[in-house]
């Protein structure tokens, strides 16, 4: 069996021809958008077709418009939500697995040191270091050991320890406040987008029910006049 070639149609913005499938008929779309494309176009009427390329253009646009009525002056961020909805591209992404390949050695290894000296293996292993330096020097080599009391070289080694370890920390709580800044910006764009898409297709929807309501009417209509019609040849 042959396959039947549709014939093509001719977008009314582009004035290229176009496959039926890569556009729709302009009643199909949402009232709202409908209307900023008529005010863009005033000879779009509601029985054009309109690829779907030069629709996501208007599209993109008239939410550029919607969000700059709504929340003023648009950020990267919206630019971004804009964009995708555009190119119909996915937002969410693992923002914890994209930072970790980005990390240095050095990142890696000060993230390695906070972990460790925020553990109970850390206060438990330099707790019972401390208890063995003292009890050592104090007790067993009778306070005249490497370091008799008041343990000034200990005092020393502990000032260096600490001396050290908060800048590797700060380091490490940096990248952790810029990780949990890329996955808030990640979620709000997600959620904006989100937003968008949602308040889009419930408009859609209505549109289409009140279009089928609408149909239905008609319909409800005409069979109302052929009963008539009938009942009068009856009597007739």
């Amino acid at each position: 069996m042959s396959k039947t070639v549709t014939a093509p149609l001719v977008c009314q913005i582009c004035k290229k021809p176009k496959s039926p499938n890569s556009g729709m008929i302009a009643e199909l779309i949402r009232p709202s958008l409908f209307e900023f494309i008529k005010k863009k176009l005033p000879d779009f009427d509601s029985k054009a077709f309109i690829c779907f390329e030069d629709l996501g253009k208007f599209r993109k646009d008239y939410i550029k418009e919607v969000l700059e009525d709504e929340i003023g002056e648009l950020s990267a961020l919206d630019q971004e939500v804009i964009e995708s909805l555009e190119q119909h591209e996915i937002l969410s992404s693992d923002i914890s697995k994209q930072f970790e390949k980005k990390l240095t050695f050095g990142e890696r290894l000060s993230d390695r040191i906070a972990e460790f000296g925020g553990s109970w293996k850390f206060i438990i292993l330099f707790g019972a270091v401390l208890f063995g330096w003292i009890i050592l020097n104090a007790i067993f080599l009778l306070n005249r050991g490497f370091d008799p009391y008041p343990f000034i070289l200990l005092n020393l080694v502990l000032s260096c320890l600490a001396a050290i370890q908060a800048p590797v920390i700060m380091m490490s709580q940096n990248r952790a406040e810029t990780r949990d800044r890329l996955r808030a910006e990640n979620d709000y764009k997600v959620n904006l987008k989100a937003e968008l898409e949602i308040r889009h297709l419930h408009e859609k929807i209505d549109h289409l029910l009140r279009r089928q309501y609408n149909r239905l009417f008609e319909i409800q209509q005409i069979q109302i006049e052929l009963l008539e019609q009938l009942g009068r040849k009856r009597k007739s």
